[in-house]
């Protein structure tokens, strides 16, 4: 099978994807670390019970999950899941699609 590229208005969906996810993933870790940090003075946890603060964590983490699960392939629609970390990986292994638009001056 050819490989092939996206077109400008697929990486653009796909960039913005790679976008939300960053910007959510460095909220959620900046949260996070302020959370468990200052949790104890927050009254969110005790040694014993972390009931609220478990609350929160699910919270925080979750949106992560979903964002990751709804990547596709803006070529074929496959879903890319767990394959994509932070950023889109550069190829879809269904189609062989690079998932960058090509270049202009290439």
């Amino acid at each position: 099978m050819a490989t092939s590229y996206l077109t400008p208005e697929q990486d653009s969906k796909l960039r913005r994807w790679e976008r939300w996810n960053r910007n959510y993933f460095l909220f959620a870790f900046v949260a996070l670390v302020i959370t468990l940090v200052f949790s104890s003075q927050l009254g969110l946890s005790s040694g014993d019970d972390w009931g609220s603060l478990g609350i929160i964590l699910v919270a925080l983490v979750a949106p992560i999950i979903v964002l990751q699960l709804r990547l596709a392939c803006p070529a074929c629609g496959k879903k890319i899941g767990w394959q994509a970390k932070l950023m889109a990986p550069d190829q879809c292994n269904h189609c062989n699609t690079f998932l960058r638009a090509k270049s202009v001056s290439s």
